[in-house]
Parts: C-alpha cells; structure tokens; sequence
C-alpha cells in the first residue's frame, strides 16, 4: 500500500476517533483509555530480530522516544521527530526507512529523504491529533480571512514540527517556516522581526507552544495572543482583535500534554519531599508557569541524566517515556505527574506486530504502509524546512 499525503483534495484520516472520544470545547482533547496496551507475543521479538538480520544495511529502523519498549529495542536511532528523519537522510544507503512514529513525522523523512529511499509507517492508524486539528482547507480559509482583515500582509505562518506536510507547505508558501519546541524561540524571533512594528504570527497547530514561547521566552504579554478557533467564523475573533493581536494562536493542542493540570502540580508538591516538575512545552501556560523546568523531550531527558542521585522528579511527558527513564535512572525517584495515567494512544498503533508485518514484507519484497508526498507538496514543504534550518542555533531536535 502506497499512501501519498499532502494534496488539499484528500481528506485528513480521523484519527481523533482512536481514543475514548473529544471534547472540542475543551483542554482534555482525546480521552484515556487509562492502561497501556498489554505485550505482545514474545515470539515475535526473534522473527523481528531474523527479518532486520535478513535485511542488513537495506533497511533503517527509526524509534520515536514515545513508542513502546518492544519497539525501541529495534530502532537503529531513536530521538524525536525531526532528529530522526534527518538521521535518515544522512543514511542513504539505507534503501529502506521504517517509521516507528506517526504520520506526519514519516512524511518529514518522506520529504527529507533521497528519491530512491521509501518510508514505511508500520501501522497507518498513527497519526496525531494535534496534526489533525489543523486541516489544510480549515487554514487556508483562515488566511482568507485574515486577507479580508487587512492583517494577513502582517503575518508570518509558524509550524510546528508536529504539522502535515501540508500544514508545512502552506507555511512556505506564505514565507514562513517550521519549529521545534528547542528552537521555537528563534522561530518567532526571525518571524517577528521579518515585518516589523506590527508584526505577527499566525501559530500552528498547538497553541500552548506558541504562546509559553512568547510569553515565557521572548517577554511577551498574554494581552497579546488570540486564540483562531477554526470551527467559529472569523475564528471567533473580531477584526479589532485581530488588529491588535501579536500572536495568532491556532486553536490546537496535544492530548496528553493538555492533560497535565495545575491540580497535579500541586499535589505532586504536596506528596513528595523537595520534588522538581519537569514539563513539556506543549503544557497549559498554567501548569508552565508553576513547573521547575521547561523543555523539549530531548531536553527532560538531558535533564534528569544530569541531577544528582535521590533527585525527584514528576514528569510532564508522554508515559512510555516517564516508565522508560525511571527505569534508566533508578538512583532518582521518577514520576508520571498526572495520576490518570495517559499514554499516546496513536504512537502505541506501532506495536511489534506491525513492525514485524512491515519488516517481513520487505523480506518478500514487498513495501507496505509507504508513505510519500505528493512533489508540489514536498517542494513547498522542503522550504519552509529549509528556513528553519537556515535558522541560527539548535534546529534538530523537538
């Protein structure tokens, strides 16, 4: 199966639908379903070993740090997203690349990649619901609007990595570019300075990341960003508003890092002597505001390698990640900071059975599950990576 992505006439897969439910009107996002998926069948771990064995050099095996434990011990490399799909394109004789993350990170490397490498996403049910909270049509109706406001002259589009290729190629055709959540400040520094007094952003799709970058890292006021709500005319703002915002933040966010609550953070601090709140920057502003240390996945994990034994940590990140560090570093007391326990429902789609299917097809020779973007897409996609990349500082990892 060969799925092509990017084109404004394909429909965004539902992939919302792979939790309990949503709630649009607010934070929560996809329910949890609360446990984590049991094991597989430990019989599968040697037919993947026999199949990556069978497959030599051919193939190069990417593990995003939120997938789970029976699938990182294959990753060749594992990091986040964008650290991954350029550790791709720097392994061209690699014919195959297998994606063990979600849909729009497989493009990234898609899109990165030599012409004569394939991307292979295991399981094509993973996607990420904050990607889908920002449809192609959905943003291009915005900058409509925004035209008709007389701002969109204004405005420069900021991506997050965690965006659809199609996402991407809207922002470099408008002049914009990507960020990571290491290099969202110089994102929005380059962005601002590029018109001027007056300047703004329209930041897609997590508007958490957008605004505690603002506000936490280049001094700005709350009084300042406006949330684009796409499912309300005008984004349920007024031309005034819009006028007068800096940040135009699009009405996204990730469902497991929206789940940490300034309730949590409290209660961690009550129960556990001298604790460290170490969180995403995908968190709510509030619960920013209260943690110890803000950073990217790379950075908390930096981080806690780097305090001494007995440090405590609650840990405002992805489950998979938290149980995985615990384990790494048993001299700290580590702790998932939400009680309701959340794990990424769509990056768990990859389990050692899809890997194992994806892998023994390429055996037979056969690419399953290939992900490719469609070449205008690509092109326009490729720009706006490459100005981040032109970007001064660190650009290569969330």
């Amino acid at each position: 199966m060969t799925t092509t992505t990017g084109s404004p006439h394909n429909a965004p897969l539902p992939l919302l639908v792979l939790g309990h439910g949503r709630d649009l009107a607010t934070e929560r996002g996809v329910e949890c379903p609360g446990d984590l998926p049991a094991p597989s069948d430990p019989e599968l771990v040697e037919r993947a070993r026999a199949a990556k064995d069978a497959l030599g050099e051919r193939v190069f095996v990417l593990g995003h740090h939120y997938q789970r434990d029976e699938v990182i011990q294959f990753a060749d490399v594992t990091g986040d997203s964008f650290k991954l799909a350029k550790e791709a394109a720097a392994r061209p004789e690699a014919e195959f690349v297998v994606f063990c993350g979600v849909h729009f990170m497989a493009e990234s490397a898609d899109i990165l990649t030599a012409d004569h490498q394939r991307v292979v996403l295991p399981d094509l049910a993973a996607g990420c619901s904050m990607a889908d909270m920002a449809a192609f049509d959905q943003v291009e109706d915005c900058w409509d609007q925004l035209v008709e406001a007389g701002v969109a002259d204004l405005t420069v589009p900021v991506t997050y990595m965690n965006s659809s290729a199609a996402i991407k190629a809207f922002t470099g055709r408008h002049g914009g570019t990507v960020c990571t959540s290491s290099n969202a400040r110089t994102a929005l520094t380059w962005a601002l300075d590029r018109k001027g007094d007056g300047g703004k952003v329209l930041f897609l799709p997590d508007q958490h990341l957008g605004r505690n970058t603002y506000v936490r890292d280049l001094g700005g006021s709350l009084d300042d960003c406006v949330v684009w709500d796409p499912h309300k005319p005008m984004g349920g703002l007024t031309v005034e508003q819009l006028r007068d915002a800096t940040m135009i933040l699009w009405r996204g966010h990730c469902s497991v890092h929206g789940r940490f609550t300034v309730e949590a953070v409290e209660a961690a601090r009550r129960e556990v002597p001298d604790v460290k709140i170490i969180v995403h920057p995908e968190c709510t502003h509030e619960v920013v505001e209260l943690a110890d240390e803000v950073g990217s996945t790379e950075r908390i994990i930096a981080t806690i390698a780097a305090a001494p034994p007995g440090t405590a940590w609650a840990v405002g990140t992805e489950l998979n990640l938290v149980q995985r560090l615990a384990e790494q570093f048993p001299e700290q007391r580590i702790i998932f900071l939400e009680k309701n326990v959340c794990y990424c429902s769509t990056m768990n789609r990859i389990d050692l059975p899809h890997l194992v299917w994806a892998l023994e097809a390429l055996v037979d020779g056969r690419v399953v599950n290939e992900i490719t973007v469609e070449p205008e897409t690509a092109r326009w996609a490729r720009a706006a990576l490459d100005q981040m990349l032109a970007l001064p500082g660190e650009t290569g990892k969330d």
